[in-house]
């Protein structure tokens, strides 16, 4: 029998038909193999221009919240703010947690693997940091959670049998601590961004309580790394005093730490305004509609309810 030429869809198959048997034209052996390259090719390329992730490090004021009081962190709705096909969010915040509780139990390796080149990680904590090392002040009624840090961002180290792990431990300054997280960070390729902690609903004489030792301790050790820093203390605080008590009574859960979902959209928000605000405007192109309505954050103003962080003197 004659050998016939086959036009067949989507690749051109000559063929010369012996009895049953199409017999292939080597040429197309290696378009084929040239095809399957090219196709192993531009997968590679379209996961290199994946969306980077916006990692969240944090404890309770950030994390997820899905228990019977009306608590949640403000990690939860940070995502509303940006488009999904720019930026993806990942909140690993942890409640409960300090910065060396983060990093002793698992939760700074267990996200830390899924970090990439290229991707962001805000660094946040302060709230759990100022418990009890290993024991607490005599006459304390708070459960021994042996959670603490040392205070600072020395160099300072204190060695403990751990009264709750029961395990040896080496205890850090907070500022260590840090210092870890940025290193591990920038060894992946990826970008930390310090930030300081969420203001509590404390209030005096009609003005809104501030954050000072672990806000400016936050401080110092981003300018000492030549970190981003997003102080959202002074942030939150500006807002709640320009609120008025009452309308932040309303955004509070159970407690003086602890926003409530609306609350916590509200503290989102100001971390969008930071971030909008850190030199270089990396955060403007990945906004989605609802974040380009946020504000820049201008910085302290003279009518600022928290002095500026570097005019804080700390112990």
């Amino acid at each position: 029998m004659v050998g016939v030429a086959q036009l067949v869809e989507p690749r051109v198959v000559i063929s010369a038909v012996v009895g049953s048997s199409p017999i292939v034209h080597p040429i197309f052996g290696r378009l084929r193999k040239a095809g399957a390259f090219l196709a192993l090719a531009l997968l590679g390329a379209g996961s290199a221009f994946a969306a980077p992730t916006l990692f969240i490090a944090s404890d309770s004021t950030a994390a997820k919240y899905t228990g019977p009081n009306p608590q949640q962190g403000w990690g939860e709705y940070l995502g509303e703010f940006f488009d999904p096909q720019k930026l993806q969010v990942s909140n690993a915040a942890r409640g409960g947690r300090s910065s060396r509780t983060f990093v002793t139990e698992g939760h700074w390796d267990e996200m830390l693997a899924n970090v990439h080149a290229g991707d962001f990680v805000i660094i946040q904590f302060g709230h759990n940091d100022a418990g009890g090392i290993n024991e607490e002040p005599p006459g304390s009624t708070r459960p021994l959670r042996a959670r603490g840090s040392i205070k600072g961002i020395g160099d300072d180290s204190q060695e403990i049998d751990n009264v709750v792990t029961g395990k040896h431990e080496t205890v850090y300054s907070y500022g260590w601590y840090l210092r870890k997280m940025i290193a591990d960070t920038r060894e992946k390729g990826a970008t930390p961004i310090l930030m300081s902690i969420t203001a509590t609903n404390n209030w005096k004489d009609g003005h809104i309580g501030c954050v000072a030792a672990y806000r400016f301790w936050t401080w110092q050790t981003a300018m000492n790394e030549k970190v981003a820093f997003v102080d959202l203390s002074r942030i939150i605080s500006d807002r709640y005093q320009s609120e008025g008590a009452e309308k932040v009574k309303a955004q509070f859960g159970s407690d003086a730490t602890h926003t409530n979902p609306a609350g916590a959209e509200k503290n989102a928000a100001d971390v969008v305004s930071g971030l909008r605000g850190l030199p270089g405007k990396k955060f403007d192109s990945m906004l989605s509609a609802q974040g380009k309505k946020i504000k820049a954050d201008p910085g302290p103003s003279k009518s600022a309810a928290c002095h500026a962080v570097e005019t804080l003197k700390v112990q």
